[in-house]
């Protein structure tokens, strides 16, 4: 079993490979989903000791986080899974609003908690900042369910440097979730700066890049979804980045690796990173995940995929 390490300076151990659950029902991201072979791709990661599952309210929406609370009932073990879920998302009619107002992020724990079919949740996130509520008092409002134990540990997603000082204002906030791959490098300048010196851990979404780093494309691949939008997967900037992955597969094949778990081992090198949470659609590539840990890093490789994308 890999040894656990902490998130941050919060009071969770984990795996340093977790499971995104946004595949476990949920449905609005992803057609033709299997609810069942979700739930056992939980079972799966659980069995093989990855104990940090990442879910939310809009996967589904509600529906990732019931199925999760399935496979916790049925195994009966609630201590052996570190749950991390998310809110802020309000659906009014056919809308879909943000709300990080004391009064909806309360009534969003609860909620999850009876989804969750448990009486604590392990990390609680804002899960996208609104415009109008005083950060600090967002995360005052989860500092009182953290007070009652329903919340262990506090975290922000997608919050802009200054929406971030705002939240930590009183130093509560153990967590941000935000977008960081070797593509996209941004929270390199402020973002990342500011969890190291302030103990907060970041976990990256989109580690991969959509597939893009797990080299699994060449030229000729088309994309009828969500990546035909994404700049890095269009024209020049598409060409570019295929021939940055085959650098990265020389020194992968070098090492006996494969590319996607030659990323994910370098994001855990950086600072406060401490754990990565990549998606799973089959119980097969939640153990793929793992294979991560079995990749030890040179410090000339580490600079060597470092420059590769600078």
């Amino acid at each position: 079993m890999a040894e656990k390490v902490q998130i941050g300076k919060s009071e969770l151990y984990v795996n340093p490979i977790g499971l995104g659950t946004n595949a476990v029902g949920g449905h609005n991201l992803y057609p033709n989903l299997n609810e069942e072979v979700g739930k056992d791709l939980v079972h799966k990661a659980l069995d093989n000791g990855i104990n940090l599952l990442d879910t939310a309210f809009i996967y589904g929406p509600k529906r990732s986080e019931e199925l999760i609370g399935e496979v916790l009932k049925e195994r009966g073990n609630r201590e052996e899974a570190v749950i991390a879920t998310k809110g802020a998302h309000k659906i009014v009619g056919d809308e879909v609003l943000l709300d990080n107002s004391p009064a909806f992020l309360k009534q969003s724990v609860e909620d999850s908690l009876k989804r969750l079919q448990t009486d604590y949740i392990d990390l609680y996130y804002i899960h996208f900042p609104d415009k109008n509520t005083p950060k600090d008092e967002a995360v005052g409002a989860l500092k009182e369910l953290k007070d009652e134990g329903k919340i262990r540990s506090i975290g922000v997603s997608n919050f802009s440097l200054d929406q971030l000082k705002e939240a930590n204002k009183d130093g509560y906030v153990d967590v941000v979730q935000g977008q960081y791959n070797l593509i996209q490098r941004e929270a390199e300048n402020d973002i990342l700066p500011y969890t190291a010196a302030n103990r907060i851990s970041f976990i990256p979404y989109f580690p991969l890049a959509a597939g893009l780093l797990a080299g699994k494309y060449d030229k000729n691949t088309k994309f009828n979804d969500l990546r035909e939008d994404m700049p890095h997967f269009i024209g020049e900037a598409f060409q570019q980045n295929l021939e940055k992955v085959e650098r990265l597969r020389q020194i992968s094949s070098a090492k006996g690796v494969e590319v996607a778990h030659l990323v994910l081992a370098w994001y855990l090198t950086r600072d406060s990173i401490d754990v990565l949470i990549p998606g799973a659609k089959r119980a097969d590539q939640v153990l793929d995940n793992l294979k991560t840990l079995d990749v030890q890093l040179t410090s000339s490789e580490i600079k060597d995929i470092d420059h590769i994308f600078k």
